[in-house]
């Protein structure tokens, strides 16, 4: 047996043996067992390459193993590995001060957490206790993390086996375009109609009780979901009307991914409160966080605000995300990223919905797309039903292992295909990604009615 064969062997056993891995039945699933990874790729101990069109779970957004990223970490835990929250670290306050600056408007305030679904426990807690109301208003189509108020606010399956429907939350629907829950003939009327739906939900659930609305963006999980033009000024608008604190979810959509730092530019909005992770170090070292209004950081002036965490800017994280946002500056990631998704992604995956019938609808922007598979192009049937699982899930499954057989590794959810490269691609690994999604996409083909 090789030493790549052995290490396989090794990796595979320990992980069946002791890892519990999320979401998902354990003996049910075989992990891929990766050796490496560099750039918009990464590798198996059997000499298989990925062009890696998920970023991880949308994280990479300057790919693998970037060597800048990589020397500050090191640089940084030669110099402190870690030192506890309450004290003040060059490298923490940096890295505040980065975010700061890229953030919309006054959100000045930067309070760090370890991922994004502490964000979004933080950013709840912060609206309530402002407020003091008690309710929160989120989408069905959505996803704000696994924690207990994130995953209660979660609108999609996920929620399912969690929901205690103790959480004070309250769910409504927004924009969709391509299914509208409102039956509207364009995206004008879905703008209105959802605006109107919301506020209606808004007035019976009674304003005085309702802390913050929280909204994705644009909806990572559930299909990115890009809001039409006026909808989040709209919520904006019946937000400030109600005294209802606005939080925006940017976990999966900030930092480059959407063509602007943070993707709430796209439509000139600012939240009362925004919460990010993921991109902010691409992934390197854990963080996440809140970015704070001066009307709510005032709150907590001279009133201690009850919550913390033991790792809240932890210094290899706030080194990875000085590093991260450094390079995104120096290399011109966001602006490539915009390039990208106006001149190759967004062209290319249209061009590939007019060769395959059962591409229903392409949306995206950046390096932030979505391809929704039907079943019928007439009806929009789903290539599989919502939520759907073994066999009923086959037609999606055999589309996974024909990109995967191609070399490019995807990230599939219910009936779609998101493609979320990272957001500094080279054309020339744009262009293969599209060759071998055009090859799969015939497999899907197969199975429309």
């Amino acid at each position: 047996m090789n030493a790549d064969a052995e290490a396989l062997r090794t990796v595979k056993d320990a992980d069946r043996k002791h890892v519990f891995h999320s979401w998902s039945a354990q003996e049910l699933i075989d992990p891929l067992a990766v050796a490496g990874a560099e750039g918009s790729y990464f590798w198996d101990y059997e000499g298989n390459r990925y062009l890696d069109f998920s970023s991880a779970l949308v994280y990479t957004n300057i790919g693998y193993q970037h060597p800048k990223v990589a020397a500050a970490i090191a640089e940084q835990a030669g110099k402190l590995c870690t030192v506890a929250p309450g004290f003040a670290v060059d490298v923490r306050s940096e890295a505040a001060r980065l975010i700061a600056e890229r953030t919309p408007g006054d959100l000045d305030k930067i309070f760090f957490t370890n991922a994004g679904a502490e964000a979004v426990e933080n950013a709840v807690r912060m609206a309530r206790l402002h407020t003091g109301r008690p309710k929160v208003m989120s989408a069905y189509r959505s996803y704000h993390g696994a924690t207990t108020t994130a995953i209660n606010l979660t609108g999609d399956a996920r929620r399912f086996g969690n929901d205690t429907a103790t959480a004070g939350v309250v769910h409504f629907w927004g924009p969709f375009p391509y299914r509208s829950p409102f039956y509207a003939g364009n995206e004008t009327e879905e703008c209105e109609r959802a605006l109107r739906h919301l506020e209606d939900t808004v007035v019976f659930e009674g304003p005085q009780s309702i802390a913050a609305i929280i909204l994705e963006t644009v909806g990572g999980a559930p299909g990115v979901l890009v809001p039409p033009a006026g909808y989040l000024a709209g919520v904006r608008e019946i937000c400030d009307r109600h005294g209802i604190v606005f939080i925006l979810d940017e976990v999966m959509v900030g930092f480059g991914r959407t063509g602007t730092w943070f993707a709430a530019e796209n439509w000139g909005v600012t939240p009362d409160l925004l919460c990010f992770a993921k991109g902010v170090t691409s992934g390197y070292v854990p963080l996440g966080g809140v970015a704070i209004s001066g009307a709510i950081a005032e709150t907590f002036a001279r009133r201690p605000y009850p919550g913390g965490l033991t790792y809240s800017g932890h210094v290899l994280a706030c080194a990875a995300a000085v590093a991260t946002i450094n390079v995104m500056e120096e290399e011109g990631v966001v602006e490539q990223s915009a390039r990208t998704g106006a001149e190759l992604l967004g062209p290319g995956l249209r061009a590939l919905a007019e060769r395959h019938p059962c591409v229903g609808e392409v949306r995206g922007l950046g390096t932030f797309w979505a391809l929704e598979l039907v079943r019928d192009a007439a009806t929009r049937e789903p290539l599989v039903p919502y939520n759907a699982s073994g066999a009923d899930n086959a037609p999606m499954a055999a589309f996974g292992a024909a990109l995967k057989k191609g070399g490019l590794w995807p990230l599939l959810a219910g009936n779609r295909i998101h493609v979320a490269p990272p957001c500094n691609i080279s054309a020339e690994d744009v262009a293969k990604g599209l060759e071998i999604l055009d090859e799969a996409l015939a497999v899907a083909d197969a199975h429309m009615a």
